[in-house]
């Protein structure tokens, strides 16, 4: 893997355009977990049956209770050493972009600015009902709620998680940003399965539009065989490989002179 990471090392320089999708993978390290906790009253419901604006519809205190406890978990959390490098990158190179399928806000809290939330973020919230007093969705970090479901604090309605739920579309300026984001000069999928849409296709249009594309991922996907280099691992580990050869080649920039140890 050293000679891989040395040879998509040598791609990123200063002024290089780089553009990263993230998923899961990047928050396990953090202890996230997936949509089933150890929780027995969430073993019972697949997340299809909660994440829908159907499921809200009919049950919206059911709904806010799983989001409830998601919140209350992920407070806990901290960012892990894929998120502090991203955030880093994020300083450290001007024409860097992150897109995240993540709703769990640790990108943000490790650093990471202006952030692209593809399907949107747990720490957001919005009016079920759309009233005219509220904005279009505000953060909201209060945990747990002290009601179940929550109201909004404009209308008294009720509010939703500014998640995407299953069967809804992308925000469109979220996608237009992405889209947009696209014509860079690498492009990293990190700990993503490649399986969900339209997320998936963003990588191979990166391709398509001359990127060099790099996959880091635990295990093989549907995308790494396409992809010019797909280096398998933890995205923590990686990530921190990864940097640590920028570092080393940043020293020697600075001191051309210094001799090898």
């Amino acid at each position: 893997m050293n000679t891989y990471i040395e040879r998509l090392v040598s791609k990123i320089r200063p002024e290089t355009r780089i553009t990263v999708l993230t998923g899961a993978g990047v928050s396990a390290a953090s202890g996230v977990p997936t949509f089933r906790g150890p929780d027995g009253l969430w073993r019972k419901y697949r997340p299809e049956s909660l994440a829908t604006p159907e499921a809200f519809q009919r049950d919206p205190k059911l709904v806010w209770e799983w989001y409830d406890w998601r919140r209350q978990t992920l407070v806990t959390k901290r960012p892990n050493r894929a998120h502090e490098v991203l955030a880093a990158w994020g300083e450290r190179y001007p024409n860097f972009i992150l897109i995240t399928q993540n709703v769990d806000g640790l990108h943000e809290r490790a650093g990471s600015q202006n952030v692209i939330r593809f399907h949107g973020s747990i720490w957001e919230v919005l009016c079920w009902n759309n009233c005219p007093l509220s904005p279009g969705r505000w953060w909201d970090e209060t945990v747990p709620f002290p009601e179940i479901p929550p109201k909004c604090p404009h209308c008294n309605g009720l509010i939703r998680p500014g998640v995407v739920w299953f069967g809804e579309g992308i925000d469109p300026e979220v996608m237009r940003l992405s889209i947009e984001a696209l014509d860079c000069d690498v492009f990293f999928t990190i700990g993503t399965s490649s399986l969900v849409y339209p997320a998936a296709s963003l990588v191979h249009e990166a391709k398509r539009r001359g990127a060099f594309t790099v996959e880091i991922n635990i295990e093989a996907t549907p995308a790494s065989g396409l992809l010019d280099f797909a280096l398998q691992g933890p995205a923590e580990e990686v990530l921190e490989r990864v940097e640590r050869v920028i570092l080393m080649g940043r020293r020697k920039d600075q001191n051309p002179h210094t001799p090898s140890p």
